[in-house]
């Protein structure tokens, strides 16, 4: 069976910087408060011309770069997003058409889970024979969907790419194991609930600021923890490994409570847990792809080192993943 290999990374993130001061002109709220509660101390914010596939495009091209691939060797486009560019067509048609690929294109929706599914997708791909080279985005505008007058959400989320080659042959990150979760009996604590079938766009619903995101912070935190850990031990266990055998955590940027609260379950030094939350905030399916291709570009990995990588999100989703560098 052919192995899964990321052969290269890259990640965007848009120029303007909106600091926690900045929000404090905004809501009732302030740096000391948003800092010690999650560990942000700014995040980036799409140009207002600027959309999801136009941040996927800039990661995808410097990712395609850096694995040294012809673009006509795609055969698959993978684009994982909460915040499309319109509900249909998908957002991965229109990255495939401005990059002028000719390949297949879909996109998935696990919310902040969406990196770990997508690249669950893009080894199932090619383990099965389908497709010898994938390009997998991971890429959101949260800044469009932030009710910036709820203290308790937008100081949360930031905007970026990342993206990934995937490939049957190379060198680079061989994905290992993968454990995916998911329960729809919780919904309604992390939703955006106007804009679809269940309640499509009217009058009431934007008076009503229903085409935000709504969250129940207290619950998320509980699940979240949970999830994640269960997960990642799962996934260590299917691939043979201890916690020690772990060089580097890479989870999802949601809050920092959450980081220390899974680094605390696990035997993998506090320096180990790669973290980029204070400079970007949750930007969702991006945030781990944006976390990982950080921790390549900042620290040497040696062959036989392995990378745990883990997010949650809406719907409730979750998963994690290994890495191992060939």
């Amino acid at each position: 069976m052919k192995q899964a290999i990321i052969i290269g990374t890259d990640s965007y993130l848009p120029e303007r910087v909106l600091s926690n001061s900045d929000l404090e002109k905004l809501v009732d709220t302030n740096d000391e408060w948003i800092t010690t509660r999650t560990g942000i101390k700014e995040r980036r914010i799409a140009a207002p011309h600027e959309s999801t596939s136009d941040m996927g495009i800039k990661a995808a091209q410097k990712a395609m770069a850096k694995a040294k691939i012809d673009p006509k060797k795609i055969d698959l486009v993978l684009v994982a997003t909460l915040s499309p560019d319109h509900t249909f067509p998908s957002t991965a048609c229109i990255i495939q058409s401005k990059l002028k690929l000719e390949a297949p294109a879909m996109d998935i929706q696990a919310a902040c889970s969406g990196f770990i599914y997508g690249l669950s997708l893009a080894k199932a791909y090619i383990q099965a024979g389908l497709y010898q080279n994938i390009l997998f985005i991971a890429s959101e505008k949260l800044s469009s969907i932030v009710d910036y007058e709820d203290r308790g959400t937008c100081i949360l989320f930031g905007d970026g790419a990342a993206a990934c080659v995937v490939s049957n042959q190379g060198k680079g990150l061989v994905i290992r194991d993968v454990v995916l979760g998911a329960d729809g009996d919780q919904t309604e604590i992390l939703i955006m609930p106007a804009g679809g079938s269940r309640l499509p766009t009217s009058k009431e619903t934007v008076e009503s600021k229903l085409h935000y995101i709504k969250m129940e912070g207290k619950e998320v935190f509980k699940h979240a923890v949970r999830r994640m850990e269960s997960s990642s031990k799962e996934c260590l266990e299917k691939a043979g490994l201890k916690e020690s055998d772990i060089s580097w955590l890479v989870p999802h940027q949601a809050n920092i409570r959450i980081i220390e609260a899974i680094a605390k379950r696990f035997e993998v030094p506090q320096d180990r847990v790669f973290i980029t939350i204070d400079k970007y905030g949750n930007t969702s399916a991006s945030a781990v792809g944006i976390a990982l291709d950080e921790l390549l570009n900042q620290k040497t990995i040696a062959p036989g080192e392995n990378l745990l990588l883990t997010a949650f999100g809406a719907g409730l989703t979750w998963g994690s993943t290994v890495l191992t560098y060939e």
